[in-house]
């Protein structure tokens, strides 16, 4: 690590593998040395906010020079005092990451002591538990972040090998003392946007597996009810040329290039005869698909570049210098401002989790279609393949999928929008984004669940048309795997712990 070139692929490979260890590039470790001796050279002259002054309205109280550390301490104190829930031990890796990665800029004034200690607990995975509310995104992640520095201090909850416990315990057990802040060290542990960007680098991963495996999904949906190759035609995505639809449609011929199902249009060509000009002839087949079929691109597409985007976002994010004051060694200047709120990684969040919930309602739909005979008019109702009436096939699993598409619309407000004014109107326009990530997290939870829900409603629906063999490779593929988890249903069961094991399948 170097401050610099941290990927959303390097944070998600690394907290998913525990072996993995963190290296600290040299050459950083000298700036982060002088940004230190610049800062401790400074204390005695000038005025620096949170090094020698209080926090917020109080900045105009200056501290005595013996109460540095006291200062630093008081301050991650009195602000480790988050409620709720733990936020997942990975989300907290993750941004226990990206605070060393934004340290190891050199601009913090933090000591390489600190950068050590902070690279002990992560490669000891000691993780701090940090509860989820508390945070308004906009003097960074405060709270949250306190209670990642409380632990280092020695004090609070940490997670170590599965199990919770003081992290005055753990660190004895480790033979690790106690680590005590140098002036400004706190203030650079909390202030920050380290905590959303952490998990938003995490869910930017997820979102673009989801969307692999929608796109997959949505394609072998599209075999089933023999749909129309033109709608995924390259010549109609080349004239509206919007990026995400061209790559969606392209990804989706990709799927279905050996697939014996999909139909041309040509079929109609012998419906149409001269002789019949002033009559009105019905089509059995349907000429069109519904909208969650054929406009997969468009539907897609805009969701697809918003993933783009936020992953662009998040990683300028991470190798970003988000405190204050910044440490301009070169200049010899101390620039106090704004970097630590959270307004970036806000609203891109709520741009991914409005995109999301977009693509939960366009899997429910589909759903629904193969449930429902009313509308498809050819699979049993509920793809029952055993008594209708006596028997409810796959009934209950769209109530589930119902309920979870309408969380997630209750959830797509934007959390962004939510700024309320806190710290005596100090921070009067807050971005809430710790708040807005992890929304984003619950929903990428939620779209898992309508995936998982569809792809069991498409092995059931292939066992009815008993065409698997005509599927495309793609589709025989997800039907051969998703097969080995839920085994086709006849007799009714519960199907709550096939579903959850068929979620862990789309995860990988």
């Amino acid at each position: 690590m170097n401050g610099k070139n941290l990927t959303v692929a390097d944070l998600f490979a690394f907290v998913h593998n525990p072996s993995v260890k963190i290296e600290l590039d040299p050459k950083a470790l000298m700036g982060a040395r002088a940004s230190f001796s610049f800062l401790s050279e400074s204390i005695k002259e000038k005025v620096i906010y949170g090094v020698n002054t209080g926090f917020g309205p109080m900045a105009s109280h200056l501290i005595g020079i013996k109460e540095l550390v006291g200062l630093q301490k008081n301050l991650i104190r009195s602000h480790a005092t988050g409620i709720g829930e733990y936020v997942n031990s990975a989300l907290v890796l993750s941004a226990m990451v990206v605070r060393l990665n934004t340290l190891l800029r050199g601009y913090s004034g933090v000591s390489e002591e600190l950068l050590d200690r902070l690279k002990q607990f992560i490669d000891y995975r000691i993780i701090p538990c940090v509860p989820e509310h508390g945070a308004v995104g906009a003097s960074g992640d405060l709270v949250q972040l306190a209670h990642i520095a409380l632990a280092i201090g020695g004090e609070g909850k940490v997670l170590y090998q599965g199990k919770e416990e003081t992290a005055t315990h753990v660190l004895k057990k480790l033979g690790i003392p106690s680590y005590v802040f140098k002036p400004k060290e706190g203030l650079a542990m909390i202030n920050g946007t380290s905590m959303m960007a952490g998990i938003a680098a995490l869910l930017c991963r997820e979102a673009e597996n989801i969307m692999e495996v929608a796109i997959k999904q949505g394609a072998f949906a599209l075999e089933l009810v023999h749909g129309f190759s033109d709608a995924i035609s390259e010549d109609l995505q080349n004239v509206r040329p919007h990026e995400g639809q061209k790559i969606v449609a392209q990804k989706l011929r990709a799927s279905l290039a050996s697939s014996r199902l999909l139909r041309d249009r040509d079929i109609f060509q012998d419906r149409v005869k001269p002789e019949n000009e002033n009559e009105v002839k019905k089509i059995h087949e349907g000429v069109q698909e519904i909208y969650s079929f054929r406009c997969l691109p468009q539907i897609l597409g805009p969701i697809f570049e918003t993933i783009a985007k936020a992953r662009q976002v998040v990683e300028i994010e991470i190798n970003s210098v988000t405190d204050n004051p910044i440490i301009d060694v070169r200049r010899k200047k101390f620039l106090h401002g704004g970097n630590f709120h959270g307004d970036y990684i806000s609203f891109s969040m709520d741009q991914l989790k409005i995109s999301l919930i977009k693509l939960i309602l366009l899997t429910e739909r589909r759903i629904n279609f193969f449930l429902n005979q009313n509308i498809n008019k050819y699979f049993p109702p509920f793809l029952n393949l055993h008594k209708p009436g006596l028997s409810l096939g796959l009934q209950g699993l769209q109530f589930v999928a119902t309920s979870t598409a309408a969380q997630s619309q209750t959830l797509g407000f934007p959390h962004y929008l939510h700024s309320i004014s806190t710290n005596a109107d100090n921070q009067d326009v807050v971005s809430m984004g710790t708040d807005s990530a992890l929304l984003t997290a619950k929903v990428v939870e939620n779209a898992y669940i309508l995936l998982g829900i569809e792809l069991v409603v498409l092995l059931q629906a292939t066992d009815a048309t008993k065409e698997v063999d005509k599927l495309s490779l793609s589709s025989r593929n997800i039907f051969r795997e998703g097969r080995a988890i839920v085994p086709v249903v006849i007799e009714d069961r519960s199907l709550a712990e096939e579903l959850e094991n068929l979620i862990k399948l789309l995860k990988k």
